[in-house]
């Protein structure tokens, strides 16, 4: 079982606003095991199964040894549509809504 990332050993989940994704790839280049780009040209998270979760808000948990990757992506992605959040209360910790 792979352990979850998170702060202060808090379970964190990603997903993407596909409303924003600019299909650029870069959070796929960076995290291939969490991000994927459809046929659509736009990104999406991946299960723990591997399978592309399409479905609009999906969430996967960030495994610890990505977290970094997981985070860059989030800061690099030039449509700011990558948003890590604590599994817990769902407040956003790395991405356009973090405070």
């Amino acid at each position: 079982m792979q352990q979850e990332a998170g702060v202060d050993g808090e379970a964190l989940e990603v997903w993407i606003d596909q409303d924003l994704c600019t299909g650029d790839g870069i959070c796929a280049q960076y995290a291939p095991e969490v991000f994927e780009l459809d046929i659509d040209g736009l990104a999406y998270v991946k299960s723990v199964d591997d399978e592309l979760l399409q479905a609009k808000g999906a969430t996967t948990p960030v495994p610890l040894p990505l977290l970094t990757d997981v985070v860059d992506s989030a800061k690099e992605c030039p449509g700011e549509c990558i948003h890590v959040r604590r599994a817990s209360d769902r407040v956003e910790v790395y991405g356009p809504d973090a405070e």
